[in-house]
């Protein structure tokens, strides 16, 4: 009997998605896991202020051929610390690199973003949160202010106090056999455009509506506003596929999907953003060209960018998209 297609990153086959969400907000973490054996993957790196760890096992050339896990967490640098967890929760299920005679070494990628708050607070996601976020994980996936989106940005360029809140979306598409999905969290410095090409979510003016934050760093405007120092911005995005890629193309599929996003986030990669896009596959279908597997990938990236902010709730500083009313 055949089951409903799922438009999430878990409509490929084998992958789960797990969050975990600090309980008074502000951060979070969330872990994609691979299946059993794991997936084969790589990454695109067009952001300037980058944050993560095991990255060269993302590299074509490098000796390991897949990864057990995905990490997308908050807490800046501190969260790193976070793919501990994954770490064990892989590790005593037996996943992992395999160290003969009877070791595994899990290969967990992890990228985060700046969410840390303004007083200081020691407050990200630890090893035993991202343990959580595995214990968590299955193939349905909570959007908007959840897991590593909880503490997000957008349209900071003119200073945190006229942005929106970002979050994390997800979604799919396939043709015949063939499945590709996306799941975004968006922290950006620059603009959401929805496809009209107008800002759906950004900078604010002192009015409240929109401020195009592009046309303002073009005339000179004063970057950060009245901030004394940068906001740390970063989006992170997983490309999953279940097309037999080799790591070669997977790594262009992660710039094309790093495209996708510069198409609707605008300024995108800037010297203050760490973004990263992943690009992972169970290589289960033969696509009819990798071209077909891009195209998808623009497809469902833009769609799981919009659903980020759609879905993200506002704070009493930081109002979100999904408290507005519909229309």
């Amino acid at each position: 009997m055949s089951t409903a297609f799922l438009p999430a990153l878990s409509a490929v086959s084998g992958i789960t998605v797990g969050h975990w969400t600090h309980a008074g907000g502000g951060t979070g973490c969330t872990v994609i896991l691979a299946p059993p054996g794991g997936m084969r993957a790589a990454a695109a790196i067009r952001g300037r202020a980058t944050g993560t760890r095991e990255f060269d096992a993302l590299s074509p050339r490098h000796l390991v051929p897949h990864i057990d896990a995905v990490l997308l967490t908050g807490g800046s640098a501190y969260g790193l610390g976070a793919a501990d967890g994954v770490m064990r929760w892989l590790r005593e299920r037996g996943r992992g690199l395999p160290i003969p005679p009877a070791q595994v070494v899990p290969i967990v990628p992890a990228a985060v973003i700046f969410d840390l708050p303004a007083d200081g607070a020691a407050r990200w996601p630890r090893a035993d949160d991202a343990f959580a976020a595995c214990e968590a994980a299955g193939v349905t996936i909570a959007e908007g202010s959840v897991g590593a989106g909880a503490g997000a940005t957008v349209g900071k360029a003119t200073g945190l106090e006229h942005a929106m809140k970002g979050g994390l979306g997800t979604w799919a598409a396939r043709s015949g056999d063939l499945v590709v999905a996306a799941l975004v969290v968006v922290n950006a410095l620059g603009d959401v455009r929805g496809p009209d090409g107008k800002v759906l979510a950004g900078a604010r003016g002192p009015d409240g509506h929109p401020r195009d934050a592009q046309a303002y760093l073009a005339q000179g405007g004063e970057l950060f506003g009245r901030m004394a120092q940068a906001t740390s911005n970063t989006t992170l995005a997983v490309i999953a596929t279940n097309a037999q890629l080799d790591r070669l193309a997977l790594e262009e599929l992660g710039r094309s999907g790093s495209d996708a996003l510069a198409r609707r986030i605008t300024p995108y990669g800037t010297l203050f953003d760490g973004d990263v896009c992943f690009a992972v596959s169970t290589a289960q279908v033969l696509p009819k060209s990798p071209l077909q597997v891009e195209s998808l990938a623009a497809e469902v990236m833009t769609t799981a960018l919009e659903r980020a902010v759609r879905l993200a709730r506002g704070t009493a500083e930081v109002p979100g998209l999904a408290d507005v009313p519909a229309r």
